[in-house]
């Protein structure tokens, strides 16, 4: 027999003097290359008064930085066969650059402009306001939008998990360029900051850039927010649609739970695809619904269980029966070969996505900021293998015994008493 192959050398990580980090994972015969700035800092970091200046923020810094147009930004990077985007969600912002081999150091450089030397004009800010308000009246317009944003606020009412990322046009309209200069300094500090990279990357030419693009950063961190606790509640809102949007969340647990896997498994199990029992009870053997799923959106200090679906609005109330039944079976340990699936397609998710460089160097990024290291995939998957069915039950049972949740329903008048049902079964 012979002997196994070394393993894989995992991805490096890097800390400049001023607090920045720097992860390098290279991938052998690629001939492209992900880049990643994310300060681990969003929307959740926000006070009323600020709410929605992180999204804006992002917006703005693409208006001119560096000394170059919203243009020339955008060209410089895709003259070079690259594309470059950034997202801000609760808890982080990032910004990233997908390049050709050798792209780097131009990446590098535009980002590092973004993040640290923004233009701010005062016209700008005032068209941008003007955009970010139509994203926001688009939002509300969407169904599938608004009824997670009704949902959030039932689960966190007064406190930022419970705001939209968006925030409001009355909240964006305080912003000066002045005040969101302070907001970025505070925002994109240092010692927030990790820029990661993979695919196609030296080690070296990514530490000196590195350190010549944010090695001169500082600013101290906006400080971290209180804990969150959920609420629950009910956002019922008639409106003449075709269809009842409906949605549904329990409290769970956060990403440093020890039940945090179990959670995924959990999701996976109720309703994660074809095969979940939502999707074969709700829309195989009732036919109650096109799109019905489960998911587990997780915090740094907290989480959620959630489930969404779309059905008639005669069919809601149904719905909403079928649904409790299905979480409340779940406190009963799962068949071994139904808990077995949940691994496959768990692990089998979380390895495809390491195939593609952005996905490896985002999720190198939040591991640092949760964890202070990058996780080795191997130690993930067991992990994953050591969740028990009787673990599974016990979660259920834990996130069923506050009797509360958080209901959102939207659509036609006939469908509200749907959100009813899920309050009074579960005490939301």
């Amino acid at each position: 027999m012979s002997a196994p192959s070394p393993k894989a050398e995992g991805p490096r990580l890097h800390v400049l003097g001023n607090g920045v980090r720097v992860i390098c994972d290279p991938i052998p015969g690629w001939q492209t290359v992900a880049l990643s700035v994310v300060a681990g800092r969003g929307a959740r970091f926000e006070d009323e008064a600020r709410s929605g200046w992180s999204h804006l923020l992002e917006h703005m810094v693409f208006k001119g930085a560096g000394g170059r147009s919203a243009r020339e930004i955008v060209e410089v990077i895709e003259a070079e066969g690259g594309h470059i985007n950034a997202a801000t969600g609760y808890e982080r912002t990032s910004f990233q650059v997908r390049a050709l081999k050798g792209g780097l150091d131009l990446g590098s450089s535009v980002i590092a402009d973004l993040v640290l030397r923004p233009t701010m004009d005062p016209h700008d800010l005032v068209r941008e306001k003007q955009v970010v308000g139509q994203e926001i009246a688009e939002a509300a317009d969407t169904p599938d939008d608004l009824v997670f944003e009704l949902a959030q606020e039932a689960a966190f009412g007064g406190q930022p998990l419970g705001r939209p990322i968006l925030g409001t046009p009355a909240s964006i309209g305080t912003a000066t360029p002045q005040t969101l200069s302070a907001w970025r300094e505070a925002l994109y500090a240092a010692p927030s900051l990790v820029v990661s990279a993979s695919g196609a990357v030296d080690e070296d030419e990514l530490l000196r850039v590195a350190e010549r693009d944010f090695g001169g950063a500082g600013g101290t961190p906006v400080p971290d927010p209180a804990p969150a606790a959920f609420q629950g509640g009910v956002r019922a809102v008639a409106k003449p649609l075709e269809q009842a949007n409906l949605v549904l969340l329990l409290p769970a647990v956060g990403v440093h739970d020890p039940d945090y896997f179990a959670l995924r498994l959990l999701a996976e199990i109720l309703g994660g695809g074809m095969a979940s029992r939502l999707f074969q009870e709700a829309r195989e053997k009732r036919g109650l619904a096109y799109a019905i799923d489960a998911y587990s959106e997780t915090y740094a200090d907290t989480g959620v269980l959630g489930v969404f679906a779309g059905c008639a609005a005669g069919d809601a109330a149904e719905l909403a029966e079928v649904t409790l039944g299905e979480i409340q079976g779940m406190t009963e340990p799962v068949p071994e070969a139904e808990l077995a699936r949940a691994k496959a397609q768990l692990k089998g998710g979380m390895f495809m996505g390491r195939e593609a460089a952005l996905a490896r160097a985002e999720q190198a990024a939040g591991q640092v900021l949760l964890f202070g290291r990058t996780l080795d995939p191997e130690d993930v998957a067991a992990q994953v293998d050591a969740v028990t069915a009787e673990q599974l039950a016990a979660l259920t049972r834990k996130i069923l015994a506050p009797g509360k949740a958080a209901v959102a329903a939207l659509g036609p008048k006939a469908a509200m008493k749907s959100a009813e049902l899920f309050g009074r079964a579960l005490g939301g």
